[in-house]
């Protein structure tokens, strides 16, 4: 791809700040041995005999995680076409081999135009559903169930991939690096951006630097609720176990939720009821076709961390609303990304009472609650599982630098468990 080319994308994350104040990451990690404390305290008063993060969960009906280990949506960029290729198919198999309980895929557009980038994995067409159901095979034989996450990147579309803006120095792209195998890295998309289809709930860019989005018309919004829906039905096919929908990080639904990206003036703006009917639309759409044994779930920004946004008091609202309809079986709590002004608080498992206040609203409901960010080793998750912030841990870049991280976890928690057999014998040969 020529330079002159890769002008015309926007990188996802310009603009975009993420503060670490004084009580962040390193008061985080001074106070983690009192925490660690706690959390034995509380293991020992309830009796626990196997550490939470190993116990089984039953998500829907007879959908049950063997742990509750859950790795986050990773965008690889690396698709062409949309289509899942090899790349995707040893990168979420090795998670699932590793012991993770529910492997998500990345954000799976749900039309071509929802992409974040040219190199975005898709379902919008039936011919991709082989490339999904090859994954499935795999991860289902080790043990695991697969997830995905459905998404529309809205406002944030037609982006270029930092695989191909930030090169590490030893490999300084400036074409697709030589490969037995082609669709497994990056190539030239057979797709120009598509600036004039860069669509929001206003139109207000996310910064200077992305595309002025186009406000959605009535039979726009429509036909994204149908894609979500056709997407899921993709995704039965290909067996899927597990859907997650994207309302957060500033793509299209969770700009719908807030007041600062979102200015219309019909049904799907000003109030919050409003604000958030798009959101519920389209759960309700995917779970008209979507089995009844299959959970449904929604990630969503708990706050904009932005004065006049979305607060962690509207995500409580939202996630009663949504228990009390029975559309979600899941909670997943992240935060940001919404607008360029925010100012994040980040640190160790920062995202805790952001996802512990919603749990305490839907947990009467049988909706489980799964935490992101930050989430770091093994005591750490346990604590949060003991001390109620949430019923699931979902980790995304300690997995990518160590794909055998829940079977290290389950060792520094002294839980007994069996590596995959061809690796048994030299991890732990007094098994054989």
């Amino acid at each position: 791809m020529l330079k002159k080319d890769l002008d015309q994308f926007i990188p996802p994350w310009v603009g975009e700040r993420r503060i670490v104040s004084d009580e962040g990451s390193a008061a985080s990690i001074r106070n983690f041995k009192a925490r660690d404390e706690k959390t034995e305290a509380n293991r020992t008063a309830t009796t626990y005999k196997t550490p939470l993060l190993f116990t089984p969960l039953q998500l829907r009906d007879k959908q049950t995680l063997k742990n509750r280990v859950v790795l986050s949506p990773l965008c690889q960029y690396s698709s062409t076409d949309g289509f899942f290729n090899d790349w995707h198919l040893v990168h979420l198999g090795t998670f699932a081999r590793g012991g993770v309980a529910l492997t998500f895929t990345e954000a799976t557009a749900v039309s071509p135009e929802g992409r974040i980038t040219p190199y975005d994995a898709g379902l919008w067409k039936d011919e991709q559903i082989a490339g999904v159901a090859r994954i499935a095979d795999f991860v289902h034989y080790h043990g695991g169930l697969l997830g995905m996450q459905l998404a529309h990147a809205g406002r944030k579309a037609s982006c270029f991939p930092p695989l191909i803006s930030f090169p590490t120095p030893r490999t300084a792209i400036s074409s697709p690096p030589p490969s037995s195998s082609p669709s497994s890295s990056p190539s030239p998309s057979p797709y120009a951006p598509w600036p004039s289809s860069v669509v929001g709930p206003s139109a207000i860019a996310f910064n200077s630097h992305h595309h002025p989005p186009s406000a959605l018309s009535l039979d726009q919004i429509s036909q994204v609720k149908s894609d979500f829906a056709a997407a899921a039905i993709r995704a039965h096919k290909a067996g899927i176990d597990v859907i997650e929908i994207h309302a957060a990080h500033g793509y299209l639904l969770s700009t719908f939720h807030s007041p600062l990206s979102n200015q219309r003036t019909d049904n799907y703006g000003g109030s919050f009821e409003n604000r958030t009917r798009l959101t519920r639309e389209v759960l309700q759409a995917v779970r008209d076709v979507w089995p009844k044994d299959k959970a449904l779930g929604v990630r969503v920004s708990c706050t904009d961390w932005a004065e006049g946004g979305w607060t962690s008091e509207d995500s409580v609202r939202l996630g009663k609303d949504l228990a009390q309809a029975g559309l979600i079986d899941f909670w997943d709590a992240s935060s940001g990304g919404v607008v360029d002004q925010q100012r994040v608080k980040a640190g160790m498992g920062y995202q805790g009472k952001l996802a512990r206040a919603v749990k305490e609203a839907v947990q009467d409901k049988g909706v489980r609650v799964m935490m992101v960010g930050m989430i770091v080793n093994a005591a750490q998750a346990e604590h949060v599982l003991v001390n109620d912030e949430a019923d699931l841990i979902a980790v995304g870049r300690e997995l990518m630098r160590d794909p055998f991280w829940t079977l290290r976890a389950a060792k520094d928690l002294g839980v007994d468990v069996h590596w995959p057999k061809q690796y048994e014998w030299a991890v732990n040969p007094q098994k054989l």
